[in-house]
């Protein structure tokens, strides 16, 4: 059917010029408050972890994809294996002096600079993974950190864990506490100071660089995870003793680490999809190593892997040191009181509340496997 056009009304040229020009002029306005608003950022990411160890280096290729994902491209991240602009133990430096804007890392790779950066990773005996993230989300432990860390030019976020670890790989049966003296043993953080204190060699020692150490015989036993790093890192191949529970680490939180100064200049929305996509991969990294750990630890068996448990003089020995050292490391040193006066009442409460629930719960699930 056709249409009568005679009526139509002829183009108003200055009209349409007129609103051409608004529209243009809004526009003109409008495009640089968007991009003020999504500024372009590009930093780097250094991690404390190889690629090869695709669950912790993962953290980093995730947090950055998320992070893109969600501000359309204009936040990119570009993460970094250990050694390939800085060595692992040294990450946290990076950031630090911002060689680097952000990093991967465990903060107990650095009580060298105060103890008291062993409480944001865990303490040898201290809260398992659950609890952890309790204290830190709600029993003020974030804001203690936040604190601290900005006294190192750091801001810390949550951003992975591991779950309770394995006690390491030996060469030799550990039967008595008097077998660990004299022994070079690859241990970071607070549980190699207790352990010294039974006679312990303790070597900080980069993931990346254990197994050369361990195959030349410079160590005689190393830890590291649980099994499915574990396996990749190829210990059970130099060392066939297998030991558990690696009671220094019944948990360890990996923190995203950034350059306090590059953290407070980020847009707000911004640092709230770092936060978010942080929250996301310690989720998933936990979830993930209770996925993959037993079916790592059925090879390691398989292929040869003895497990053998602390003997309990060995438990019982490492225990009464750590609440000394604490004690110890409480009054001399106030950021670790600090930490302390809530860290310790927070720990019993949660032994407690466990004992009652979870454990029982646990020790009997488990003990009926092989009835079905």
């Amino acid at each position: 059917m056709s249409q009568d056009t005679s009526t139509r009304r002829p183009l108003d040229r200055r009209a349409f010029v007129g609103t051409a020009g608004i529209a243009g002029a809004a526009a003109a306005i409008a495009t640089p408050a968007i991009a003020q608003a999504n500024p372009k950022i590009t930093w780097r990411l250094t991690s404390s972890y190889p690629k090869s160890l695709d669950t912790l280096f993962g953290l980093s290729t995730q947090v950055a994809k998320r992070v893109s994902e969600a501000t359309d491209g204009q936040f990119q991240i570009q993460p970094f294996a250990a050694g390939e602009i800085v060595p692992a133990l040294q990450a946290l430096d990076a950031v630090q002096s911002g060689t680097v804007e952000c990093s991967h890392s465990l903060s107990s790779f650095y009580i060298g600079k105060d103890p008291a950066f062993a409480f944001d990773t865990s303490l040898p005996f201290g809260l398992n993974t659950r609890q952890t993230n309790a204290w830190l989300y709600h029993g003020g432990g974030r804001e203690l950190i936040a604190e601290f860390m900005k006294g190192h030019n750091v801001h810390a976020i949550p951003s992975g864990n591991t779950g309770a670890q394995m006690g390491g790989w030996f060469r030799k049966e550990i039967k008595t506490v008097n077998d660990l003296k004299g022994l070079k043993f690859r241990i970071a953080g607070l549980g190699g100071t207790i352990l010294a204190r039974l006679g312990v060699v303790p070597q900080q020692i980069a993931g990346g660089d254990i197994y050369p150490s361990l195959e030349r015989g410079t160590i005689d036993a190393a830890e590291f995870s649980g099994p499915a790093d574990d396996e990749k890192l190829g210990f059970q191949k130099v060392a066939k003793y297998y030991y558990y529970p690696g009671f220094w680490e019944g948990c360890a939180n990996v923190s995203f680490f950034v350059n306090l100064d590059k953290w407070n200049g980020l847009p707000a929305h911004y640092r709230a999809v770092v936060e978010a996509a942080c929250a996301e991969a310690l989720s998933h990294s936990v979830a993930k190593y209770d996925h993959s750990n037993p079916d790592a630890l059925f090879r390691l068996v398989a292929a040869g892997a003895e497990l053998r448990a602390f003997p309990q003089d060995v438990m019982q020995a490492a225990f009464k040191e750590a609440m000394a050292l604490y004690g110890e490391l409480a009054a001399s040193n106030a950021n670790f009181k600090k930490f302390y006066d809530s860290w310790l009442p927070y720990w019993r409460k949660e032994q407690i509340w466990f004992r009652v629930a979870e454990l029982p719960y646990d020790a009997f699930t488990s003990s009926q496997v092989q009835s079905r």
